[in-house]
């Protein structure tokens, strides 16, 4: 199968969508805070209105304003519920469910009651836009360029000493497979994460061990001095079940736990572990 796909906000996971389908005979257009290669400008009206006229797949990444609201609804919406697509699709985040003090949580949760309040109405919204919305709740993302490897290299990966601090993640790939398993699937809202959720240090040790380099010292939250962003990363505790996307769209995660994801970013770069 091949297609049309428009996506609002060409950023590191729709851009890694864009690539894979292009390699299976799609064309793909997209947009971007600025003009640049394979994509326009998202304030381009005529340009919007002119992929959203004969889109087969639509796909927004883009994440609601700091202050609340959906730019893409804001502007396209009325054109969105028009639109001749057969299938339209939105990246959202794990941070709507809140802090579930470290239990298991699946789509079948309330959210909004988290940090992510925003995301969270977003999320909402683009459910109630139209019935062929599939909403993807995603949670840590790494992969090439973007990876715990990356961190460690670059001096800026830290073990923070919070006790059964545990978070899922998930490797861009799966998010694009995931993505990919949905054009045949049921509409809905499904979590793309791997299947051992897990504390950061561990993740952060592993990568050490990997490279040959000792792991940083364990520090509290303070003493790593983190930015507001990375600090709030801490203040949730939760595991996500990705059974549902596996139940319904017959979709499994190429890179089932970090391990397995990093060890093959590390070999994807030529390199061999330690």
């Amino acid at each position: 199968m091949t297609g049309k796909m428009l996506i609002f906000g060409m950023g590191y996971s729709a851009s890694r969508l864009a690539q894979h389908l292009r390699a299976l005979g799609w064309e793909v257009v997209g947009t971007s805070r600025s003009a640049v290669m394979g994509a326009f400008r998202f304030d381009d009206d005529e340009a919007v209105m002119a992929a959203l006229s004969d889109a087969t797949h639509i796909l927004s990444s883009v994440p609601p304003a700091r202050e609340g609201g959906d730019p893409v609804l804001e502007r396209y919406g009325s054109a969105l519920q028009a639109a001749p697509a057969k299938w339209i699709g939105y990246l959202s985040s794990t941070g709507v469910y809140g802090d579930t003090g470290g239990a298991w949580v699946d789509e079948s949760a309330p959210i909004g009651g988290g940090r992510r309040s925003a995301r969270a109405a977003a999320d909402l919204e683009w459910q109630k836009l139209r019935d062929d919305v599939s909403v993807f709740r995603l949670p840590g993302i790494y992969g090439p360029g973007r990876s715990a490897l990356d961190r460690v290299r670059e001096g800026k990966a830290h073990c923070i000493d919070i006790p059964d601090q545990v978070f899922s993640r998930v490797h861009v790939d799966d998010i694009v497979s995931g993505i990919v398993a949905s054009f045949a699937g049921p509409n809905g809202i499904y979590n793309l994460a791997d299947n051992l959720p897990c504390s950061q240090n561990n993740v952060i040790e592993f990568a050490c061990t990997l490279l040959g380099m000792q792991p940083p010292l364990l520090q509290t939250l303070e003493e790593a001095q983190l930015s507001p962003m990375a600090a709030a990363f801490y203040a949730e505790n939760r595991r996500v079940s990705n059974l549902k996307a596996q139940r319904l769209l017959g979709w499994k995660p190429d890179y089932p736990d970090y391990k397995q994801g990093l060890t093959a970013l590390l070999h994807s770069l030529g390199e061999k572990a330690d």
